[in-house]
């Protein structure tokens, strides 16, 4: 046990923050920390960490734990280099090597006697201490997690005071990691790390050796790493085992059994109440009345269940059908900036989007995705290349700095001015399916929160009935409930969508292909996500290879002789890395189906059949996870 807390209460004047809080952390435990915001996880977190007493309850800890804790957008504010704060975690290891050096200096300079013995054998002591700390390997170490963080490249002697605010967060969690705390606490870690990093982080997470505490709102992110979410709701925490995608179902399953507890004793209840008021005032049945009088005022009443705020109800719909060729691109250049200060992102930018697609494009931070879309929306011009709409084509853009809204009007006025002709009470019902209810209505919409102004948005472009959906990172600021709930919309339309997202849950849901931007151009794939993963991950070992063939212009004479067993060997390796492609392929499909699945009331009804659907599930990724792991090492 690392840490342990019981019963902890924490309130900020008369503002009760923290209720009766359980939580057990265990070596090698893996949680996920979620809650909407102002749930509470942030005071919890601080609590934990002894940074905040608790109003009420204990907290024991393991002797000598070492936490470690990121805050949210928090980064390295130093003077010194990124080379001299990554080494610093090494310091006591430093230290040793300094005395190794000096006394391998006195030894040069001792006469063989007494004296050079002992310290020969203080040196031998010192170096094997020097290794069994790693002291050998500091260096790599620190490369290995820079390179891995996205610093690659960058001079190690950079003064840290210089770098950007993403830069210093995703140097704080380099230092985190190399200090391999044995509780690492981190708050919103995927912020500001594109998918290669997200990926090495993801995969040096998973062999982390300490417990982890994650609070993030990546789904994704806690679907690979955690083994437990722990959801902060109304003051109190409830914990399930499994990851994101195991919470959701267990959450529902525990709400249903919760609401059947509660009905069953409402009715008794009512019975009970029914019997005394008819028998109370007759002789012959007073006891009996006043005996279940008292067994009523002894029962211990079930609280009813809470679903939290209604779920946001989001369905785009359209009337007219487009034509089949929705948008032709083709020789684009993407360029930012004017006159000496223009700067060329991408070019020869070709990309033809169908009817009925749904297009996921992805790319390295600032390479231009947001252009892209705000270029063929002629929203800002372009210089070369064509940009050819289809006919019939209605399109709803989702920009995700939401420049279109007017920040002084109402909320109401905002949707309201948009379609005049519309009741009071059908704008209204628009904004209730996205949340907005009641006085918040009146509310201006410079004063609305982040998520509060895309909600906004999706009730403008739910009442344009788009055929043609162009979507800017379209889950940001999103609570998790909206975002599950966006994921099952833009999986049900009928139309076409064309989105930019770094959502790479939501990228495992709705896209038909994902669309790779780099400066030289799109690269499509077909499928989701997860599909891209071994689809790219196949091109670029294939393309390693060829590069590596054209570099040599005489194979050496051993390629030449193989031996008949290599060459056995060779083809048996091939064949097993397409046997292993399609097995993940069939894999992934069967997940999905899993999951569609979960969404039939029926399967939801039937606790048994849904715990079949669950482990199978978990079977699959499983399985699926094995299997990856083998297909990377024989592409090695």
């Amino acid at each position: 046990m690392l840490i342990d807390l019981q019963h902890i209460s924490k309130s900020f004047g008369a503002a009760e923050i923290l209720k009766d809080i359980n939580l057990k952390i265990e070596d090698h435990n893996r949680i996920g920390l979620i809650g909407v915001n102002g749930a509470g996880k942030t005071t919890l977190l601080s609590v934990i960490t002894g940074e905040l007493q608790p109003d009420e309850g204990t907290i024991s800890t393991a002797n000598g734990l070492s936490i470690g804790y990121l805050k949210q957008n928090a980064g390295l504010e130093r003077g010194c280099t990124i080379w001299e704060e990554m080494r610093s975690v090494y310091s006591q290891e430093i230290a040793l090597e300094q005395e190794m050096k000096q006394l391998q200096h006195q030894m040069a300079e001792m006469l063989p006697g007494a004296q050079l013995e002992a310290a020969g054998q203080q040196y031998a002591h010192l170096q094997e201490q020097f290794e069994m700390r790693g002291g050998y390997q500091i260096d790599v170490n620190i490369n290995r997690v820079l390179n891995g963080m996205g610093f690659e490249g960058k001079d190690r002697n950079t003064i840290i005071q210089t770098l950007s605010g993403g830069e210093k967060t995703r140097l704080a969690i380099c230092k985190l990691l190399l200090e391999s705390p044995q509780l690492l606490i981190l708050d919103e870690p995927t912020n500001h790390l594109d998918f290669k990093t997200l990926l090495w982080l993801e995969d040096y997470l998973s062999s982390y050796k300490g417990a982890l505490l994650i609070v993030s709102h990546d789904r994704y992110f806690l679907n690979k790493l955690v083994t437990d979410i722990c959801e902060l709701e109304r003051k109190t925490l409830v914990r399930y085992r499994g990851n994101y995608a195991s919470y959701v179902v267990q959450k529902e399953e525990r709400l249903q059994r919760l609401q059947k507890e509660y009905d069953k004793q409402q009715r008794e209840i009512a019975d009970l109440k029914d019997y005394i008021a008819k028998n109370l005032v007759r002789a012959s049945t007073t006891a009996m009345a006043q005996s279940r009088r008292k067994t009523l005022e002894k029962m211990e009443l079930i609280e009813k269940p809470y679903y939290g705020k209604r779920p946001a109800k989001l369905h785009f719909e359209f009337e007219r059908e487009p034509v089949k060729d929705i948008l032709h691109v083709s020789g684009l250049r993407l360029e930012v900036g004017q006159g000496s200060e223009k700067k060329v992102l991408a070019e020869s930018l070709d990309l033809d989007v169908l009817r009925g697609q749904k297009i996921a494009i992805i790319g390295v931070n600032g390479i231009g995705k947001s252009t892209f879309l705000k270029v063929i929306l002629e929203k800002i011009p372009h210089v070369f290349g064509d940009i050819e709409w289809g006919k019939n084509c209605s399109i709803g853009y989702f920009d995700q700095e939401h420049t279109d809204l007017h920040a002084e009007k109402t909320v109401l006025n905002e949707l309201w001015d948009r379609f005049p002709r519309k009741y009071e009470q059908e704008i209204r019902t628009a904004l209730g399916n996205v949340q907005i209810t009641g006085e918040e209505v009146y509310k201006k919409v410079g004063a609305l929160s982040g998520g509060e102004r895309s909600k906004l948005k999706f009730a403008i472009l739910m009442m344009e009935h788009p055929n043609v959906l162009v979507l800017d990172e379209p889950t940001n600021h999103l609570d998790l409930a909206t975002k599950d709930a966006l994921d099952q919309c833009l999986s049900a339309y009928q139309g076409t969508i064309l989105a930019v997202s770094h959502d790479r849950y939501l990228l495992n849901t709705f896209p038909s292909h994902i669309a790779e931007l780099t400066d030289s151009g799109f690269t499509t794939y077909e499928g989701k996500f997860d599909q891209y993963l071994v689809q790219s991950a196949g091109m670029q070992q294939n393309s390693k290879a060829e590069g590596a063939s054209l570099e040599k212009e005489k194979p050496q004479a051993n390629e030449y002789y193989r031996t008949k067993k290599q060459r056995s060997l060779d083809v048996a390796r091939r064949k097993r890395i397409q046997e292993l492609e399609q097995l993940i392929e069939n894999s992934q499909a069967e997940q999905q189906e899993l999951e569609q699945s979960l969404q039939n009331p029926e399967v939801a009804a039937d606790y048994k059949r849904l715990e079949e659907t669950c482990k199978r599930m978990e079977e699959l990724k499983d399985q699926a996870a094995a299997w990856m792991d083998e297909w990377i090492e024989l592409n090695g």
